[in-house]
């Protein structure tokens, strides 16, 4: 039995991916109506602080992972104590943090947006004079889609900016205008096994991923830098497991990374439709110590999110979607549609990337009834 620390989308389809390949899988959660409880042999519904309780519950476990990288590293310490915990907590403690994983790819001359850690008003004021503006503050920890953001335009607008966020620690980082944003899905083995999906090319709408499309159609030097710098990320971090690289790529082909997500990605949904084996697959041969699995890509795929946004005029329409040719649909579950908020996505199978995008996003459209 495989445990999985959180129970949403992502522990799902870790959880499908899992018992496919004939493991029984325990979901741990803090909240009780979660997507992966519908594929749990065994549901714990427990605080992520409840080390106590946790380090029991893990008992008669092979192996312990997660899906979302806000659990407490000092849960996946404790737990690491009685059963192996992939990817680690030193991982966890770096990703979770934005100052400390800036400083990880400073150290391992890794590229990256210039910026400074502030902890205070004054600092950011020192900051915003040394790195210029415009420039975004992001807390240091627990931000996703957009959250605990500020992007600040003049500088008299930091004290604006310190209030907005109520954090005593966060990040200035310099705001770049980049030509487009591309993601690479990448797993490592405990025996240092690593493959790694091809990049996909991302569109990113109110700070939260939209689409994605593979092949990306970016130049072959700039994709095979993404993957030699995810790669480099996970060496230096004994990383086992699945992770995501996001980068920005500049106009003049530069490629930055932005976050590290340290699990299986939106961005790599498409995995599952198109590729030999899906970064959920990959997951699971990761931290059961079994070969990787082949990243080979069948056919171009574009995915879609489906955002709580689409409900807003009742059902939508999958009738519709799905008479697209080569429309795979995928809904999580959920029971309550807000604005923001993931409740599936579209996956498109076609001859080119262009014509998997144009189809994904027409579906979408007929779906939701909007303009396409």
């Amino acid at each position: 039995m495989l445990g999985v620390l959180g129970g949403g989308q992502l522990g799902a389809m870790f959880a499908i991916a899992a018992r496919r390949m004939g493991y029984r899988v325990c979901v741990f959660s803090d909240k009780a109506d979660v997507p992966a409880a519908r594929y749990a042999d065994r549901f714990e519904l427990v605080s992520y602080r409840d080390t106590q309780s946790l380090t029991k519950a893990v008992e008669d476990l092979a192996v312990v992972t997660f899906e979302f990288e806000n659990v407490p590293a000092e849960a996946a310490s404790a737990i690491a104590k009685v059963v192996p915990v992939h990817p680690s907590a030193a991982v966890l403690h770096t990703t979770q943090d934005r100052i400390r994983e800036k400083a990880f790819l400073v150290a391992h001359g890794l590229p990256c947006v210039a910026h400074r850690p502030v902890v205070s008003l004054n600092e950011l004021t020192g900051a915003i004079a040394e790195i210029g503006t415009p420039a975004v503050l992001k807390t240091s920890a627990s931000g996703y889609d957009g959250k605990g953001q500020y992007r600040i335009e003049t500088s008299d607008q930091c004290a604006t900016a310190w209030t907005i966020l109520a954090t005593d620690r966060a990040i200035l980082e310099e705001w770049i205008e980049f030509e487009l944003e591309c993601s690479v899905v990448v797993a490592r083995s405990s025996q240092g096994a690593i493959e790694a999906f091809a990049p996909s090319r991302n569109q990113h709408t109110n700070h939260i991923l939209d689409v994605s499309v593979s092949p990306s159609g970016l130049p072959i030097p700039v994709e095979r830098e993404a993957m030699r710098q995810a790669t480099v990320i996970l060496e230096a971090m004994d990383f086992v497991g699945v992770a995501c690289i996001e980068f920005f790529v500049t106009k003049d082909g530069r490629v930055l990374v932005n976050e590290i997500a340290p699990r299986p990605h939106n961005s790599g949904h498409l995995t599952i439709d198109a590729c030999v084996s899906s970064q959920f697959e990959q997951q699971v041969r990761s931290i059961c110590n079994l070969p990787l699995g082949s990243t080979a890509q069948s056919m171009p795929a574009a995915m879609a999110n489906l955002l709580g946004d689409c409900w807003k005029n009742g059902d939508p329409d999958w009738a519709a979607a799905l008479s697209v040719p080569g429309l795979r649909l995928f809904l999580y579950g959920k029971t309550t549609a807000t604005a923001g908020r993931k409740m599936g996505h579209l996956t498109a199978l076609a001859a080119t990337s262009q014509e998997a995008l144009h189809n994904v996003t027409l579906a979408r459209s007929l779906a939701c009834r909007m303009p396409s």
